[in-house]
């Protein structure tokens, strides 16, 4: 992983949150999550949310509505957490952005697709807000693929850049484009072009090639679908939440060049997400760092924690082939997968972060449930 050597801090410290992508399913997987640790008064613990693609849809509406939740001073828990940030990723999950946004930027070209979802969530869910609008802590970290240096770009409130070039400091990039750049999947919604005025570059002396006047963006999951690299070198603690897709078997491969390539693709994107989590995986287990990975992917009773909440493996496996998509989903849809994501944290925490933690009662929409 690369990592400017000015990040790298010398001792690790803090807890981070990592969302991975994978479009309104992993928003909705991660609401979860974002619930339960709430309820367990571990969201105000969080010093760093790192995002992905649709998990950076999910963390900065939590961004965007963070200085609206009141916090208990019994429990750490903000009362309000449902009305302000689980309802609302709902009301964004029962809209359709991206066939929309696609159509309209092939019929007019005036603005490109990236323009045309970044407008969507201004619309409907971030209104004006910049990054300078998002609480100091946690701090944000939004992240998407610069396709000009291959590197990772990271949006956050102090600072805009990748480690290739100088730090663009106190950005006032609107939210809503900088979760359509970490949510531009491609080849459909990539890519998103962020222009950059020569005033936002710091002094530019002692950089050997010209500074550019824009960026050229893409889905963070490119680069690194779990969100691990802002983090991994600076946190004690990392929570890693995993609603990612997973390259399915197939029996007859294509042989004409746009779809052979297309799969070839895939196997390469699929053996650079299952490296890093077996990477991260092993970290945990020699105690290089403390954490918890759960995904929606994941075996539940392979977790240690007692009074796991039960749930139907092959109904959750039905919710993990959820289409990557920024498309409609129905009510009981996006009850489940919350459900899912908020039993499945659960676990994690209590086997492996904090086993002193109470079982919950209750899933969040218990008339969906897990079971049949």
């Amino acid at each position: 992983m690369d990592t400017a050597a000015g990040e790298v801090e010398s001792k690790r410290e803090g807890t981070d949150l990592c969302l991975s992508g994978g479009g309104y399913r992993a928003m909705l997987f991660h609401a979860g999550p974002l619930r339960r640790l709430n309820d367990a008064g571990w969201l105000r613990k969080i010093d760093f949310i790192s995002s992905v693609s649709g998990g950076s849809i999910a963390a900065d509406i939590l961004g965007r509505y963070w200085n609206r939740l009141r916090f208990s001073d019994a429990d750490e828990s903000a009362l309000n957490f449902d009305a302000e940030v689980v309802d609302r990723i709902r009301a964004l999950a029962r809209l359709t952005i991206d066939r929309r946004s696609v159509v309209g930027g092939l019929l007019r070209p005036r603005a490109t697709i990236g323009e045309r979802v970044a407008a969507a969530f201004r619309d409907n869910v971030f209104g004006d807000f910049t990054l300078q609008d998002l609480p100091e802590h946690p701090r944000f970290i939004i992240t998407a693929t610069n396709l000009q240096t291959g590197k990772l770009w990271r949006f956050s409130r102090p600072y805009m850049w990748d480690w290739t070039l100088p730090k663009i400091e106190f950005p006032t990039t609107s939210l809503a484009t900088a979760v359509a750049a970490s949510s531009a999947f491609p080849p459909f919604l990539s890519p998103v072009r962020m222009s950059i005025a020569p005033s936002e570059w710091p002094d530019p002396s002692g950089w050997n090639t010209r500074l550019p006047d824009h960026v050229i963006l893409s889905d963070a999951g490119v680069y690194d679908n779990l969100g691990l690299e802002p983090v991994i070198k600076r946190c004690e603690t990392v929570l890693v939440s995993d609603g990612g897709g997973q390259m399915e078997p197939m029996v007859e491969i294509p042989h004409d060049w746009p779809r052979h390539l297309l799969r070839v693709l895939d196997v390469i994107d699929n053996q650079v997400r299952s490296l890093r989590k077996r990477s991260l995986i092993s970290s945990y287990l020699d105690g290089s760092f403390k954490g918890a990975y759960w995904g929606i992917r994941s075996d539940i009773e392979k977790y240690g924690a007692l009074d796991k909440i039960p749930v139907t493996p092959a109904l959750t496996r039905d919710l993990a082939m959820t289409p990557t998509r920024l498309r409609a989903l129905p009510d009981d849809t996006q009850e489940r997968l919350i459900n899912w994501g908020y039993a499945i944290c659960d676990a994690g925490l209590r086997s492996w972060v904090d086993d002193a933690l109470e079982a919950p009662t209750a899933l969040p929409y218990p008339q969906s449930g897990l079971m049949p």
